[in-house]
């Protein structure tokens, strides 16, 4: 089985769509809670307009972990004439239902209304945005007892992220496979930091920043006859996360401060509050990512390739029989040699 095989069948293993039959419960509980937050929101004056799925499983960009919860990420879009005018009179409709319908943690933080589901392994985010007669949304920002200089409807594009995380060119040749390509990748590097780092600094390299650091710097490595090469697309990638953008910066002595910018409104930092201490980490453990790849790539074992993969994947990442030979075609790659489209799909 060749190494780009193995990827595949890794692939398999991580990826989590809504429709994938692990995700029923938490899919019905979203049906029912959504249902609940309409009536609610009818009673009370201003109902909802229009909802829909907002993060990875808006972007088939999902994984699954095991003992994780499944997320739960919808936005409930109310309409801006008929909002109250304190953003956080929504959220506490929002509260009362969840609690009403027995979630004993549930709480309100600042960009959302969130809860866990222990029985079922589910972790809940619900924001509320209104809309206006534009086509402009804005997110209701602030926490249970924000005073007026702590809590606003923040401009906000929810659904131009989605659009521009799953949107690519299609006229371009393989155009389907590069951003089926693009996805994957998104999805390694997302088990990779589960993977690698601790849960306290896993959860401040956050998933939309790996999703818009990747689409910025993708290179594709797919053949002229359309087929992939997923290990040279993600060493190429990296590389040029690490070496062609402005992702880290320096601050002193091997200390690394992360900024990526949203590539929608409001055009925030991604990672605003995340210290340097969480960008050296990230830094300084992609960067050993890509040391690893690259002797993945000179290797000629496919044993020990997959021994490598393994120990910065994960035990989901398939062995290999000791016997097995990677084909030179296979391993030898380069970022960029005749034969393979490698563009960036950047924005």
């Amino acid at each position: 089985m060749s190494l780009q095989n193995k990827f595949k069948n890794f692939h398999d293993v991580i990826k989590l769509g809504r429709k994938d039959q692990e995700y029923t419960t938490a899919r019905l509980k979203d049906d029912s809670i959504t249902s609940d937050i309409v009536e609610r929101f009818k009673g009370d004056g201003y109902p909802v307009i229009e909802d829909f799925i907002q993060g990875s499983l808006a972007t088939s960009t999902g994984i699954r972990e095991k003992g994780e919860d499944f997320d739960i990420d919808r936005a409930i879009v109310i309409e801006a004439g008929l909002a109250p005018e304190n953003p956080i009179t929504p959220k506490l409709a929002v509260l009362e239902v969840l609690e009403n319908r027995g979630f004993k943690n549930a709480k309100i933080k600042k960009p959302c209304v969130t809860a866990d589901y222990k029985a079922d392994d589910l972790h809940i985010d619900i924001p509320i945005y209104r809309k206006y007669d534009n086509g402009q949304y804005e997110l209701a920002v602030g926490k249970r007892h924000s005073d007026e200089d702590n809590r606003e409807w923040a401009r906000a594009a929810p659904r131009e992220l989605i659009d521009w995380v799953n949107e690519y060119d299609a006229d371009e040749a393989h155009a389907s496979k590069k951003h089926d390509q693009y996805r994957r990748i998104v999805r390694y590097l997302k088990r990779w930091r589960n993977f690698t780092f601790s849960e306290d600094v896993r959860r401040k390299i956050y998933s939309i920043g790996i999703a818009v650091m990747v689409k910025e710097s993708f290179n594709s490595s797919i053949n002229d006859e359309g087929f992939p090469d997923d290990l040279s697309a993600l060493r190429s990638t990296i590389n040029h996360i690490l070496n062609y953008r402005s992702y880290f910066s320096m601050v002193d002595v091997d200390k690394y401060r992360v900024e990526a910018t949203l590539p929608v409104s409001p055009s925030r930092d991604i990672f605003h509050n995340s210290s340097v201490a969480t960008g050296t980490q990230f830094r300084n453990k992609m960067s050993a990512l890509l040391k690893t790849l690259d002797k993945v790539a000179d290797e000629e074992q496919e044993s020990k390739q997959c021994e490598l993969l393994r120990s910065v994947f994960g035990e989901d990442f398939p062995e290999c029989a000791a016997t097995s030979s990677a084909s030179s075609a296979a391993v030898k790659t380069v970022f960029a040699f005749a034969g393979v489209v490698g563009t960036s799909q950047g924005a």
